[in-house]
């Protein structure tokens, strides 16, 4: 990795930290996050397959209330990084994945501390509203953004400042029972991510969509493209089926109850 793409890396990982906070470009999300430093450092594919990995544990974290989800951010920038410098291709995947749970954990500390630091930044903007100075109120708002950016490019420079060949004796001095228990654990992580995700959607006018995507995934020939095609098309005669069934019959004349099918079947 030379110094312009170590630098590329560095902007992306900032971004992806100050996107924790802001979350409006989605650059903290692990598949935007991932397949930015694979773009920036030659490895386009891996960092779309590692993005995507994540992206399904990253689906099952949110904020609630006081509590705070693991660190999407430095996870999918550390992991991505560590995956390139390994020189493990394809095959180190799955470690990269089982390395990102305990990173995204990590994350909180770095959370905790740069949000410290932050309330000594809110009281100096206070004084400053004090003096009607809102220029200063947004050089400090982005002094705070800021320090949120350098929470995931810090951690990721020091990673860069790591030789790569150190990084591979390092992955290959672990066990095998090692490897591929983390290989093992991430995708059972990603299993458990999307299983929260479903459970959270779950209805029984959803169930059968679901269904049916599980048993078209199994078939061989069928691409991405072709099972979003499918998916996009279910979604719209659904639409279609619930415009219809909520407008009721001309005979019954009542609202629908909100189940598409069934509203259809009542009113004919």
């Amino acid at each position: 990795m030379n110094a312009i793409q170590m630098i590329l890396v560095v902007v992306v990982a900032f971004l992806a930290g100050m996107e924790g906070i802001l979350d409006q470009w989605q650059f903290h999300q692990p598949l935007v996050a991932c397949t930015l430093i694979g773009l920036v450092t030659g490895h386009l594919e891996l960092g779309i397959i590692l993005g995507g990995q994540l992206q399904m544990i990253a689906l099952g974290w949110a904020n609630i209330g006081a509590a705070v989800a693991p660190d999407a951010a430095l996870a999918s920038v550390a992991s991505a990084i560590i995956l390139v410098q390994s020189g493990q291709g394809v095959k180190g995947i799955g470690t990269a994945t089982g390395i990102a749970i305990p990173l995204a954990v990590a994350g909180l500390f770095l959370t905790m501390i740069v949000r410290t630091i932050s309330t000594a930044v809110v009281h100096f903007m206070d004084a400053e509203a004090k003096k009607g100075n809102w220029r200063m109120i947004d050089v400090w708002q982005w002094v705070a953004v800021c320090l949120q950016g350098l929470r995931i490019a810090i951690p990721a420079a020091l990673l860069l400042a790591i030789p790569s060949d150190l990084v591979q004796s390092w992955l290959s001095m672990m066990p095998a029972w090692l490897n591929e228990g983390m290989s093992i654990g991430g995708g059972m992580v990603v299993a458990v991510g999307y299983a929260m995700v479903i459970n959270m959607m779950a209805s029984k006018e959803v169930w059968p969509f679901f269904a049916i995507g599980f048993a078209l995934a199994a078939i061989q020939d069928l691409t991405l493209i072709a099972l979003g095609a499918i998916g996009l098309s279910m979604a719209l005669m659904y639409l279609a089926l619930e415009s219809k069934g909520g407008n009721g019959s001309s005979n019954s004349g009542s609202a629908g109850a909100g189940d598409p099918l069934g509203d259809i079947i009542d009113n004919y």
